[in-house]
């Protein structure tokens, strides 16, 4: 077990840490104990259907998921009771850096979308008795986890709003994502498979930050200057003051466990390869919302599931930050397109 106080509650916190015991993962092995880090917000009421599920993304935790959250957002608590969860490998739910021996750091086994989304189930009916669920959301990973819910869970989950991401990933994303893994695995500090501790991989974690800038946000972005929406004063400055930094303080294991599950999500694994077969199975409302200028997970792509979605609509988020749009660093500008399109979802009788 490594020690890393980027993953504090003083950092991410206030969450809590439920243990649902020896985890059996769907590619064999077992996390012993798993633990999964969440947080909620609102009251369960006494019928126990107000309750919307938010999954987290590839290196954020529950804490950033919070700005989507308010009294006067889509996702109120006044309304809704709230359970936010941190995907396994993410740092603060059972991850390489945080689990004792024998499965820390190189045997940490690998976990699947489709384990997170069994983790989480057990959770919520185990602690909470939670048979309904009003709203699945998130995004990115987010996005994949929100389906594997709506198909897997097919009468549980009542609306879905899967933001800037797929249902299967595509060859493209695949790719995109081994330059990320290779990144970080090319590190000086990368000794036979396992990295030692954070400490020594700098330089991966800084080549790995550098691809996200290329792709994680759209031409547009460079050449308007947007990115001064992040506080910074010159593209130079993004890079190295903001992403760098950004990603330089994760355990570099905890990411590595993210991407090979993000390689692999797939919802059509629970019909033989059948995707169209698989998302047939959804009973939700469902409202796919990619981002215009997302060059991970374009709308054309996006709308390409939505048609094979019985009871779904197609909203496209404009964002000139592209994937990076989940920031939220457009303020009310992006936020308002997501607090009206998961309004209208939630309004809609199911």
């Amino acid at each position: 077990m490594i020690e890393n106080n980027y993953y504090s509650q003083e950092n991410h916190g206030p969450y809590e840490v439920y243990n649902i015991g020896d985890f059996q993962l769907e590619d064999g092995g077992i996390i012993p104990e798993c633990k999964l880090a969440y947080v909620t917000f609102g009251t369960l009421n006494e019928e126990k259907n107000n309750v919307i599920v938010i999954p987290t993304w590839y290196s954020g935790t529950t804490k950033i998921m919070e700005t989507y959250i308010g009294e006067d957002r889509a996702l109120n608590p006044n309304k809704y009771f709230i359970i936010m969860i941190n995907q396994i490998g993410n740092g603060l739910s059972s991850s390489p850096h945080n689990s004792p021996e024998p499965i820390s750091i190189a045997n940490f086994p690998h976990v699947r979308i489709s384990d997170d989304v069994r983790a989480q189930h057990q959770l919520i009916t185990e602690k909470f008795g939670v048979e309904e669920i009003a709203l699945v959301v998130g995004g990115s990973m987010g996005a994949q986890q929100t389906y594997e819910w709506a198909v897997r869970f097919p009468n549980m989950v009542k609306r879905a709003a899967p933001i800037a991401g797929t249902a299967k990933n595509t060859d493209h994303d695949f790719l995109y994502t081994d330059t990320l893994i290779e990144a970080i695995t090319s590190d000086p500090g990368w000794n036979g498979g396992v990295y030692q501790s954070a400490g020594d991989v700098s330089a991966g974690l800084k080549r790995h930050a550098k691809i996200w800038a290329v792709m994680g946000l759209s031409t547009e972005f460079y050449k308007q200057e947007k990115w001064r929406l992040f506080d910074v004063d010159s593209c130079e400055e993004f890079i190295s003051g903001f992403l760098q930094p950004f990603f330089e303080v994760m355990d570099p294991n905890d990411l590595l466990t993210m991407a090979w599950k993000w390689q692999r999500g797939d919802v059509s694994r629970m019909t033989g390869g059948n995707l169209e077969e698989a998302l047939g199975r959804i009973k939700a409302k469902v409202f796919v919302m990619p981002i215009d200028e997302d060059m991970f997970f374009p709308p054309r792509d996006c709308e390409a599931e939505q048609k094979l979605i019985p009871n779904s609509e197609l909203r496209v988020i404009n964002s000139i930050c592209g994937h990076f749009g989940l920031f939220a660093a457009e303020g009310k500008y992006y936020t308002d397109q997501i607090d009206k399109h998961l309004n209208d979802l939630l309004e809609t009788n199911v």
